[in-house]
C-alpha cells in the first residue's frame, strides 16, 4: 500500500478536492467568494474550487507535520509582502479560513484535535492512504520504472 510520500503532492491535492466536493459536511461559507486568504495577495483566490484545494491541502499538511497548529498553518500558508520600498517581509495567511476548514474537516472524520494541534485521524488517514495507492498505481502505469514499487 502507496503511502502519502510515495506520490506527487499536486496530483494527490487535485484527486482530494474531487473527493472533498462529494463530501456533504465540507462546504464554503458565503463569505469565502469575498475574502483574500492572506495580507499578502492582491486578489480573491480565481478558481471556484478554491475552498475544497485549501481543505485537501490541510488535509495533506496535517498528514505530514502533524499535530500542527493553526499558527503554523497560518505560517505555511502565508507569503512574502512588499511594504513601500523597503524588503519584502513574510505575513502569515488569514486564519480564519483555516480555522474554519479544519472544523469542517474534523466534522467530516478526516481530522482530529488533540491537545497540541490536529492530527489525521485513523479514518482519514485510511482514505488517504487508499487514494495515494490508487494514484500511485495510475502513475505506474504510465512509468514502468515504476511498476516495482507497485
Amino acid at each position: 500500500m502507496a503511502k502519502i510520500f510515495d506520490v506527487p503532492a499536486d496530483d494527490l491535492i487535485s484527486k482530494l478536492t474531487d473527493q472533498l466536493k462529494k463530501d456533504k459536511k465540507i462546504n464554503p461559507p458565503e463569505w469565502a467568494s469575498y475574502v483574500k486568504t492572506g495580507p499578502h495577495v492582491e486578489k480573491i483566490p480565481q478558481s471556484k474550487d478554491w475552498w475544497y484545494t485549501r481543505c485537501a491541502s490541510l488535509v495533506r499538511k496535517v498528514y505530514l507535520h502533524g499535530p500542527i497548529g493553526i499558527s503554523d498553518l497560518k505560517s505555511y500558508y502565508g507569503g512574502r509582502k512588499r511594504i513601500g520600498y523597503n524588503l519584502d517581509h513574510h505575513k502569515d495567511a488569514g486564519g480564519a479560513i483555516i480555522r474554519k476548514a479544519l472544523q469542517q474537516l474534523e466534522a467530516s472524520g478526516y481530522v482530529e484535535k488533540k491537545s497540541k494541534g490536529r492530527m489525521i485521524s485513523n479514518e482519514g488517514m485510511k482514505k488517504v492512504d487508499r487514494l495515494a495507492t490508487e494514484i500511485f498505481k495510475e502513475t505506474s502505469k504510465r512509468n514502468k520504472d515504476l511498476e516495482r514499487y507497485a
